[in-house]
């Protein structure tokens, strides 16, 4: 899959949140924020941790995910750049809601929950990104929810395949997932996330490389998940 990847500029410049800031303002949460880096595999943290820091993603991607008392994950959503994690426990002070784990490499910055706060009373603007976020991750988890009722696996994991292919128009979009990830993220065992990716290769909608997906029908795909034609 091809990375959106920050524009040339400071190490904000492409994150939404921070968007509307003046330049030294900017340059003030830049100063403020620590740079961190995790390896593929790394959590970056783990649910009911202490919600301490907003984590703003310069170069990788990121699972966040729940795990159930079985042990048993459900993966919420990936991130990639210039995306941020962390703002809801931010925001009501409390542990975070879920877990987070680097799929790829990644860099990022790490901002205390103290400069966040400082930043969002001083410039309001902020709040009104804050909120669009929070709304976005609503409307994600009633959709996932609405999914789990009205869609099939197979549709379910079209429709999965289809969010992870972004809004790439490339012939073939290369998504660096593995089978058990893109089970976690389906809501369905690995045998049958298998079981469907198989009917999709036999279709042409798709090639499996090792542990990458080559999607190459993304219309195909989303006529399966019962997606709008774009």
């Amino acid at each position: 899959m091809e990375v959106r990847l920050p524009e040339p500029g400071d190490a904000l410049t492409g994150v939404e949140m921070f968007a509307g800031l003046e330049p030294e303002v900017r340059q003030r949460v830049i100063a403020a924020a620590v740079p961190r880096t995790y390896r593929k595999g790394q959590l970056l943290f783990v649910e009911n941790d202490p919600g301490e820091s907003l984590i703003v993603l310069r170069r990788g991607a990121v699972a966040v995910f729940r795990t159930a008392p079985t042990g048993e994950r459900a993966v919420l959503n990936v991130i990639r750049p210039p995306d941020v994690l962390g703002e809801v426990s931010l925001l009501d002070a409390s542990t975070r809601s879920a877990s987070a784990e680097a799929i790829e490499d990644c860099t990022a910055l790490a901002l205390s929950r103290g400069a966040f706060m400082e930043l969002v009373h001083s410039n309001p603007r902020i709040l009104d990104a804050v909120m669009r976020s929070l709304g976005g991750l609503i409307r994600r988890l009633t959709e996932q929810n609405a999914d789990h009722v009205f869609l099939d696996l197979p549709g379910r994991v079209a429709k999965t395949l289809v969010r992870l292919a972004g809004e790439s128009q490339a012939p073939m979009i290369t998504i660096e997932l593995n089978q058990s990830q893109l089970a976690e993220m389906a809501g369905g065992s690995r045998q049958s996330v298998n079981q469907a990716i198989g009917s999709f290769a036999s279709r042409g909608w798709l090639r499996t490389e090792g542990r990458r997906i080559v999607v190459t029908d993304v219309a195909a795909l989303r006529r399966r998940a019962g997606m709008a034609e774009r």
